[in-house]
């Protein structure tokens, strides 16, 4: 239901851009030792501007939920995966830092380390805490709906980041914040088309399976392949789980069952990254022997480009703290909020890597 709405995006979505871009780009820990210069401005999340008004949103008399002063109030984040890649750090690290910007009187921080039952009992953890408002990265798109129910019967609204989950916009939650992933994954195949002359054979490294983000991902890739370059063969579908260790090891049995691979479509970096490293392990030449191409935008991934191991990236901007709290606090003055609030998501190829390097996470 939700994923056939997909193309409803903020009525307001000009202010809020505004209001992003003049945020802080928010990742102060990364997995490289790299120094990088360049454009690190071009960090800030911005929403797409629409190109016309899709329906009315959610609004604070139409939620149900009292007012509320954040500068008085006790905010909950509900983190899904444990800290351990790039994306995780700066998503958790710029929720922290916009908080302390806008003066949040307390903010809560749990993390579920990828346990649906966990992310459950936190949220409903720090409802028990006190918590008026709520930012949640959900695990999986369904599951949620306990914690959920819990949030509804004490007002408390809840804005999703990053993952959608199916259930009713403005009743379980407010909005969602994140990327057009469906479009992700075209943008993907064509860079992918681009750096292979469109013909080949490749292999997909399927994120986790159970949200949305996955799914349409990989609808993307697929459907565009299909539409504009046959010559490009999916030969393979294996889930990496969007953990490097785990995209490694895939990528390590498929070039002895599949040995005739010439490119890669990583669903996120970390497992087009363990896919570097099992194809040096193998003698190959990864960007050259093997193209790779893949989605989020760390800074290994981006320095991977640079270094010409890497042939393409499609940005997945993971620094929702500035576009979250102006989304708050517009829905608490009163401003209706549509249910999916989309970013505007940049690419990375050899062209702009090297410039590009300090815009990374």
């Amino acid at each position: 239901m939700i994923n056939q709405r997909r193309s409803r995006t903020l009525t307001a979505a000009c202010v809020l851009a505004a209001t992003a871009a003049l945020a802080v780009s928010g990742c102060s820990k990364s997995e490289t030792t790299d120094s990088a210069g360049g454009d690190s401005g071009q960090g800030a999340q911005a929403a797409k501007t629409p190109e016309a008004a899709s329906g009315s949103g959610c609004s604070l008399q139409t939620y149900g939920a009292p007012k509320l002063d954040l500068k008085d109030a006790v905010v909950g984040f509900s983190q899904s995966e444990k800290e351990a890649n790039p994306f995780r750090i700066a998503e958790t690290q710029s929720i922290k830092d916009e908080a302390a910007k806008v003066g949040v009187k307390k903010l809560l921080t749990t993390n579920a380390q990828s346990q649906l039952s966990k992310q459950i009992s936190d949220i409903q953890d720090m409802l028990s805490q006190g918590a008026q408002f709520l930012i949640v990265a959900p695990l999986n798109s369904d599951g949620l709906e306990p914690a959920l129910k819990a949030a509804a019967a004490k007002k408390v609204p809840v804005l999703t980041i990053d993952r959608k989950v199916n259930s009713t916009a403005c009743k379980d939650y407010v909005a969602f914040l994140g990327s057009d992933f469906v479009e992700q994954g075209k943008r993907a195949a064509d860079a992918m088309i681009k750096t292979t002359g469109g013909s080949g054979k490749v292999a997909i490294l399927l994120g986790a399976s159970g949200n949305n983000v996955t799914t349409d991902r990989t609808k993307g890739f697929v459907d565009q392949l299909k539409a504009k370059a046959p010559g490009l063969e999916i030969v393979a579908q294996q889930t990496g789980e969007f953990a490097r260790d785990k995209g490694q090891q895939v990528m390590e049995q498929l070039i002895q069952s599949k040995p005739d691979i010439t490119a890669v479509y990583a669903e996120n970096d970390e497992m087009g990254l363990g896919a570097v490293t099992a194809l040096k392990a193998a003698g190959k030449k990864p960007g050259k022997d093997v193209k790779i191409v893949s989605v989020d935008g760390t800074r290994n991934a981006v320095q991977a480009l640079v270094n010409g191991e890497y042939n393409a990236v499609i940005e997945s901007n993971p620094r929702f703290g500035p576009l979250a709290f102006a989304t708050a606090q517009k829905f608490y003055a009163g401003e209706e909020i549509p249910e999916n609030v989309i970013i505007a998501d940049r690419a990375y190829d050899e062209s702009n890597a090297k410039e590009s390097l300090g815009g990374a996470f």
